[in-house]
């Protein structure tokens, strides 16, 4: 996709980290965007912000009725979706699976998994219907979509999830001879300073954890940072806005995988394939402080 100007481009979670960033990108590119994003208030900041290219609706992205009234309002509005960035996301306390409880899995899923499956639905169908050139773009993790880590289980196998789905988007939509492509796109090439270290503050009550977590499983990016300091280890730590543009350049080249350093997850995964295709566990225990 080589064309951006005048285009629409939808971002859920775009009111903040990521998102936004991506929001910023596409208006650069001189696109109408639409944010669908849960905080209100930040919402409104963010549109006001950036201008009268973009506009928002409060969307809770795991409610298929919220996902379709932000489908009808770009429709509406605009008349057409050339970019759908299924990108909001949520976490969970890093626990051992017998830890978790059932809220745990229906919240990260409900937005992380059934939220990108809510944004193809509604809006997909109209964007082939339209015959025009378009992309869906699905936000992924290497923490899961590559290779999990052992104590993130609820994020980490949204994340998977999310991963497969496009896999089977893609080919889908190629088969089928429509005009749009999917991609799985990596937020990568160091750490990230975005909400996702503390979603806990968009937990519905209904879902709460009936039971309190230690505070180490829990911490934002700051205290993360820190910690790494303390230990000897200087993290990188990836600019938001260069991280866009590398989507925007991987939207161009029609990238399946958009990731920064892409070559680099072959290794894991040919030892990950290895692993398995000998029978074994692939996950390094020793990495994950569990031996």
């Amino acid at each position: 996709m080589n064309q951006f100007h005048d285009r629409v481009a939808v971002v859920t979670g775009g009111a903040g980290g990521i998102g936004k960033a991506l929001v910023k990108a596409f208006v650069g590119e001189g696109m109408k965007v639409v944010i669908g994003d849960v905080e209100e208030p930040v919402l409104k900041a963010t549109c006001e912000e950036l201008g009268d290219r973009v506009s928002g609706r409060v969307t809770d992205v795991s409610d298929p009725a919220s996902v379709q009234a932000l489908a009808d309002f770009t429709f509406d509005t605009h008349g057409a979706c050339h970019v759908l960035c299924n990108n909001a996301g949520v976490s969970a306390p890093n626990l051992d699976v017998w830890e978790t409880e059932p809220s745990d899995f229906t919240w990260v899923h409900g937005v992380n998994v059934a939220g990108v499956a809510h944004g193809i639905q509604s809006f997909v169908p109209r964007m082939i219907a339209s015959g025009q050139e378009g992309h869906v773009v699905n936000t992924s993790s290497g923490d899961g979509g590559i290779s999990p880590l052992a104590q993130q289980v609820v994020y980490a196998s949204s994340k998977a999830a999310v991963s497969t789905m496009t896999e089977c988007l893609d080919a889908q939509l190629v088969g089928r001879g429509t005009k749009l492509r999917a991609s799985i796109f990596y937020p990568s090439g160091g750490m990230l300073d975005t909400g996702i270290w503390t979603t806990k503050r968009n937990r519905p009550a209904a879902l709460a954890r009936a039971r309190e977590v230690d505070a180490s499983q829990e911490t934002t990016f700051d205290d993360f940072m820190e910690g790494a300091r303390k230990a000897g280890f200087e993290m990188p730590v990836q600019d938001l806005d260069e991280l866009a543009q590398f989507l925007l350049q991987g939207l161009r080249n029609e990238d399946f995988v958009i990731m920064i350093d892409r070559e680099s997850m072959e290794a894991t995964l040919v030892e990950r394939a290895r692993k398995l295709a000998s029978g074994e566990c692939p996950i390094e225990l020793e990495h994950m402080g569990l031996s």
